[in-house]
């Protein structure tokens, strides 16, 4: 039989809205569900170190922060992925905008990150210009400019996801070292008018075909361009390569992300264009960065 204080600490934990939103999702199948549901409370407007020490329940809470908490809690069981809700992630300790029509950054891009900045401090600081294509939200570009010192130009086609990179431009007060450019990678006025690079890095768009037509709930929010890579997922390694290899100075090097299945290739088009490739795997073991070095 419970006793009385197991009976009110039962009831006192009911009544815990962490309680009830991990719950919630919990049903719904998301994983880390007490994480995401102090994440959205937080964004509510809840205090976090009370969430963690005091048994909230919705009655403590002001109207407004009750109401604005059921909504956000409506949108995440909806399918809308958390970064968009709370509309700022953390990327390799720096903050990052996020919403609406520009791709998450993930800790699997943290992988290319910590490989480019490996490559730049064995380089002076006259040989780290860096160019990030397709950059979304500026995570790899801003990153390395901040932890490497490096000056980057930051090139991104979407207006939407543009803005998120100029506001995380300004948001990490990169101003003086990064460069976002709005325009399409492949246009070759844009090309000439960047120069040579010491590194250029990309996690362009690698889904197929395929993985398409099979996407989780979360990833179908966000946008179609920045996912989609043609029918094997290889079409933007192939242009990339072909029209960025004569920007790459001798010694320099290309830094890309790629999905599972696709490293072997990837490098086999780097190698095949006068590149010494490397391999390496993120923390799940996936081979997940490709690079090489250009040979003189």
């Amino acid at each position: 039989m419970l006793s009385v204080r197991e009976i009110n600490h039962n009831y006192s934990l009911k009544r815990n809205i962490v309680y009830l939103f991990t719950q919630r999702l919990e049903m719904d199948g998301i994983e880390n569900a007490r994480f995401e549901a102090i994440e959205l409370l937080v964004c509510a407007g809840v205090d976090r170190t009370k969430l963690y020490t005091e048994p909230i329940s919705s009655r403590d809470l002001p109207t407004e922060v009750r109401r604005r908490a059921a909504e956000m809690l409506g949108r995440r069981l909806d399918g809308e992925p958390l970064q968009y809700i709370i509309g700022e992630w953390q990327f390799y300790g720096l903050p990052f905008k996020v919403g609406e029509g520009v791709l998450i950054p993930r800790q699997d891009t943290e992988t290319l990150v910590e490989t480019a900045l490996e490559f730049l401090k064995n380089r002076p600081p006259e040989q780290r210009r860096v160019l990030d294509l397709c950059a979304g939200t500026g995570c790899i570009g801003i990153t390395l400019a901040k932890l490497a010192n490096a000056e980057v130009s930051c090139v991104e086609l979407s207006g939407a996801a543009f803005g998120y990179l100029a506001e995380n431009v300004r948001l990490n007060d990169a101003e003086e070292r990064v460069k976002p450019i709005l325009g399409d990678i492949f246009d070759s006025e844009i090309r000439r008018g960047l120069g040579e690079f010491d590194l250029i890095a990309a996690n362009p768009p690698y889904l197929s075909e395929f993985d398409m037509q099979h996407l989780q709930k979360e990833v179908s929010f966000e946008p179609k361009m920045a996912l989609y890579g043609g029918l094997d997922g290889l079409d933007f390694y192939w242009s990339i390569v072909c029209e960025y290899t004569a920007s790459v100075k001798t010694g320099g090097a290309i830094f890309f992300e790629v999905g599972a299945g696709q490293a072997s290739e990837v490098a086999r088009i780097l190698s095949e264009s006068g590149f010494e490739t490397s391999i390496v795997k993120d923390l799940c073991k996936i081979e997940r960065v490709v690079w090489g070095i250009k040979s003189p």
